[in-house]
């Protein structure tokens, strides 16, 4: 069928216009090219490789989670943009996908909100993943860890919670991005992934080459609503304690943990011990 031409001067609603706005000005962080100037309303308007992305991610999607039943597949999700698409893209095939959310009890109120809003309006099979101690426990005991030893909090309150959930699925989805910070350089799109000594799962993350240009792009045309933190100027958006305003326009995860560290820990995988190291 050929494509009709796309014509600039069709009205749009106001909402999808902010989204094209917030694609744009998260791009020019991110130091990726302009964003077109036409609004994007249907697949049409999307760039052709940006197409040929998508229909790669879907097919992947399809192929990985077909040889899995329903109860055998997660996906994490910090509610970032990134998790988000592929929630969206991952319920075409499996609406109840198992969604696992690290509630470390340090997240923005608005992270919380966000995660709400979209839990009920998605419908998601939503669990949230608690550490052992809560935080008045954890603080009493060990004092402010995020300062002291921020990994041996990401340790508690992170890594430990998440690989002992996702040990219990064969398949494990993520948004990463090789993109996104230097230590994902060598991200691989699947991945026989290490959750605890001797328990592998097959870690898939079908956005592993693509840019935030990329990301936003999709998210505008499929009027996904983002965390509203992206107004304020964040680009990468962890507990609050730890997450501040990037540093380096270059680089989107500058404002994470002071400059300590890059990872949390949960994308490393687990060595014999059983302890990831996330240092690096």
């Amino acid at each position: 069928m050929s494509q009709l031409p796309i014509d600039t001067t069709e009205v749009v609603s106001r909402e999808h216009e902010k989204q094209v706005l917030r694609a744009e000005r998260e791009t020019e962080r991110a130091g990726g090219a302009p964003l077109p100037d036409a609004p994007i309303v249907d697949t049409a308007d999307l760039r052709p490789e940006l197409l040929a992305q998508l229909a790669h991610v879907r097919q992947t999607l399809q192929d990985e989670l077909s040889p899995v039943g329903p109860e055998e597949a997660c996906l994490t999700c910090s509610f970032q943009a990134e998790d988000v698409l592929l929630l969206h893209l991952a319920m075409e095939l499996r609406p109840n996908i198992p969604v696992l959310f690290l509630d470390t009890g340090y997240h923005f109120k608005e992270t919380y909100e966000y995660r709400d809003r979209i839990a009920a309006d998605w419908h998601l099979n939503l669990t949230n993943l608690l550490p052992r101690q809560t935080v008045p426990q954890q603080e009493s005991e060990f004092g402010l860890l995020y300062q002291t030893e921020p990994n041996r909090c990401c340790g508690f309150r992170k890594v430990e919670p998440l690989f002992d959930a996702v040990a219990q699925y064969k398949v494990w989805l993520t948004g990463l991005r090789r993109e996104q910070a230097r230590s994902r350089t060598a991200l691989k799109e699947i991945d026989d992934f290490a959750v605890k000594p001797g328990i592998i799962v097959r870690k898939l993350s079908p956005f592993a080459d693509w840019t935030t240009r990329d990301v936003w792009q999709l998210c505008a045309h499929f009027d996904i609503p983002l965390l509203p933190l992206y107004d304020l100027g964040y680009t990468s958006i962890g507990c609050e304690p730890c997450t501040t305003l990037p540093t380096d326009p270059n680089d989107p995860r500058s404002g994470r943990w002071a400059g300590k560290k890059v990872e949390c820990g949960i994308h490393i995988q687990a060595t014999e011990d059983g302890n990831p190291d996330a240092s690096h």
